[in-house]
């Protein structure tokens, strides 16, 4: 279970990747039922000035004695590509002492100079990725999605991409419910998959009143059923070859890679808040049966939904809340 976090900020710090940080993990937002985090905020020297890139100061308040203990250390982006060797042994003692390390946009090559990427799956901002392998060339680098959970090393592309690497871990480590809060707070989708590219083509549809947002919204509503790409055409009134190049440019996925995330979201959902068995969960989620279901959630949480209900079922807000203030006392 996730109790502390510990993000570590260097000089040249990127701004909105460290408020992204700071906005998922240290916010206390127990007025809505959600565990408070003990949340750090960790430099080279506590009290001591950080320029960012913004060209304003972060004065932490701890040192990198912060990063001891924390289920989580943070690193938020920096153009540094040097580092403190104290900086280094910190961030390597904390990954050894158990700690998850998660990463985003350049935050990476901080990992990198500790060591923490060789033959390890990983991300980086797009523009980034060259520099990277020719950086750290044992890394596994993947060009092109939004985030790598690679167990105790997550790493994520630039800018928004964080809110997801963010966010999953919440899930990963809390369960929906929780992510499901905290997403509502910040105004975001929980649901972006790591394995999504990084950037679409056409963000924002040119004729608004082409986009695909209703025919999303009612395979939502009617997820039980079957979809096939010609189907969903003809209700979009398009072809089927500019629906799949459409759905794309506004999803960054495909019809049926995107159906099957909602499906295991929505079985998440139902595993964790209901009493509904397994069998019944597919077939409200339309995989149609348990072992098509028990496969896709398996390929992407890495358990089985029976495996999963244990971890999460009395897992809400307020069960998470009271789990943490127990591991504290």
């Amino acid at each position: 279970m996730l109790r502390s976090v510990a993000a570590l900020v260097l000089p040249e710090m990127a701004v909105f990747e460290f408020g992204v940080i700071c906005e998922v993990f240290g916010l206390d937002r127990s007025d809505d039922g959600l565990p408070v985090l003990d949340f750090r905020i960790c430099g080279p020297e506590a009290g001591v000035a950080l320029r960012t890139t913004s060209g304003g100061r972060l004065i932490p308040d701890h040192g990198l004695d912060g990063l001891r203990g924390a289920d989580l250390v943070a690193v938020g982006a920096t153009r540094l590509r040097e580092f403190p060797d104290d900086v280094l042994d910190a961030l390597r003692a904390a990954h050894a002492d158990g700690a998850t390390i998660l990463s985003v946009c350049s935050g990476v090559f901080v990992l990198g100079a500790a060591g923490l990427l060789d033959g390890r799956r990983c991300s980086v901002h797009w523009n980034a990725v060259d520099e990277l392998r020719a950086r750290h060339p044992l890394a596994q680098v993947d060009p092109d999605v939004l985030f790598v959970d690679d167990g105790d090393l997550v790493t994520s592309a630039g800018t928004a991409a964080g809110i997801d690497a963010c966010l999953h871990l919440v899930r990963r480590e809390l369960g929906s419910a929780v992510v499901n809060g905290i997403a509502r707070r910040m105004v975001v989708p929980p649901q972006r998959d790591g394995g999504q590219r990084q950037y679409v083509d056409q963000p924002v549809p040119e004729c608004t009143i082409d986009t695909l947002a209703p025919v999303l919204e009612w395979m939502l509503e009617n997820i039980d059923q079957d979809h096939t790409v010609g189907a969903l055409a003809a209700r979009a009134g398009m072809s089927g070859r500019t629906f799949a190049r459409r759905f794309a440019a506004e999803t960054g996925t495909t019809p049926v890679r995107w159906l099957t995330l909602q499906r295991v979201l929505r079985a998440q959902r139902l595993l964790e808040d209901t009493d509904l068995s397994v069998e019944e969960i597919a077939r409200d989620t339309g995989f149609g049966g348990a072992a098509l279901l028990r496969h896709h959630f398996r390929r992407r949480l890495g358990v089985a939904p029976a495996d999963y209900r244990r971890s999460f079922r009395a897992c809400g807000p307020a069960e998470v809340a009271a789990g943490l203030a127990s591991a504290g006392s």
